[in-house]
């Protein structure tokens, strides 16, 4: 009877176990298949916005190699039939690339520069020193970033305009040096927040060794807001390298101090001289204005080469610009 107990218990136990087992390999299953669903919905979630992204930046930039003739063959779609840099060439004259380019660095690497300096002294004034009406004045630097810069565009240009300063790029290095360039209100903004998030204790003890309120921000308090620096350096940089507006109210732009933007915006009023002297002429013909495609592809290629300079710099500050940004954000 003992044994029968015995042996009935121990083909229990199998059966019980079997039955573990076979849930078990049921949930594993069900596990694969919910892993192999997601990976398969976020590769194609993910293919479809980089399509998204690069179908644009392919289309361009196949079009950039297409030979001049191409233009009008309208068998051509994607591939060209004839690869030239010919368009390069063209939109090189168009925005008289190589002066233009050195004037429009010259511009935007001034303004960062005199951005940092100016809105880091703001930032650190806001979120340390603390006076009647900082945080009413602090409001004002928040509707800055809201109202839009038309509202205040008037204003400026007869400001500027009784300085002497319209057509000079002095009067951008005026607006970023005193804080009113190109967004500086979010400037502001990311080093008060930025600042606020520092230690007080860093300040005490160097107001223990007597330092002053300058010294306390130029060696205390700014070399540990290099993650805030790199972050609104290079903000400042590329939204003053892409500026037209600024640009185009106090006339930058001449004929001695050209920039990139102002001459892709005149782009269709210089194709024709530069066609002209690269002998582009002969392959579209001499109603130029008859062929829109044309036209278009050398306002896109002249926009390329506008942003080759941006891409090839955040090439080589993406690791720190991708920290600063996290730095910031933790901080802030």
């Amino acid at each position: 009877m003992n044994i029968n107990i015995e042996a009935d218990l121990a083909l229990g136990k199998l059966s019980f176990n079997e039955e573990a087992k076979q849930r078990g390999k049921s949930i594993r299953r069900i596990r694969k298949f919910q892993s192999l669903s997601l990976s398969v919905l976020r590769t194609l979630l993910l293919g479809g916005l980089c399509f998204v992204i690069l179908y644009p930046v392919i289309q361009q930039l196949l079009l950039a190699f297409r030979a001049p003739m191409d233009a009008n063959d309208p068998s051509v779609v994607w591939i060209p039939k004839n690869w030239s840099v010919q368009n390069f060439t063209i939109a090189a004259l168009v925005l008289d690339y190589w002066n233009a380019l050195l004037n429009t660095l010259k511009l935007s690497a001034i303004s960062m520069i005199l951005q940092i300096a100016s809105t880091a002294l703001a930032g650190y004034a806001f979120s340390r020193l603390k006076f009647k009406g900082s945080e009413v004045l602090f409001i004002f630097v928040i509707i800055t970033i809201v109202i839009p810069p038309q509202a205040l565009s008037l204003a400026q240009y007869l400001y500027f305009r009784d300085l002497s300063l319209i057509g000079k790029e002095l009067s951008i290095y005026v607006m970023s040096g005193l804080g009113q360039g190109i967004r500086s209100g979010i400037f502001i903004y990311i080093f008060r927040s930025f600042f606020k998030g520092l230690p007080k204790e860093l300040e005490e003890a160097a107001q223990i060794d007597g330092a002053s309120v300058f010294r306390i921000f130029w060696n205390v308090m700014l070399p540990n807001a290099r993650g805030a620096i790199v972050t609104v350096g290079l903000f400042a940089f590329v939204w003053q390298w892409n500026d037209v507006y600024f640009a185009k109210i106090f006339e930058i732009s001449t004929a001695t101090f050209p920039i990139l933007t102002m001459r892709l915006v005149n782009a269709a009023e210089n194709i024709y001289a530069a066609l002209f002297y690269t002998g582009g002429l002969s392959l579209i013909g001499q109603d130029v204005w008859s062929n829109p495609m044309f036209l278009a592809t050398i306002s896109n290629v002249s926009a390329l080469l506008m942003m080759l300079p941006l891409l090839i710099m955040y090439l080589f500050v993406q690791k720190q610009f991708v920290e600063s940004i996290e730095r910031t954000g933790i901080v802030g």
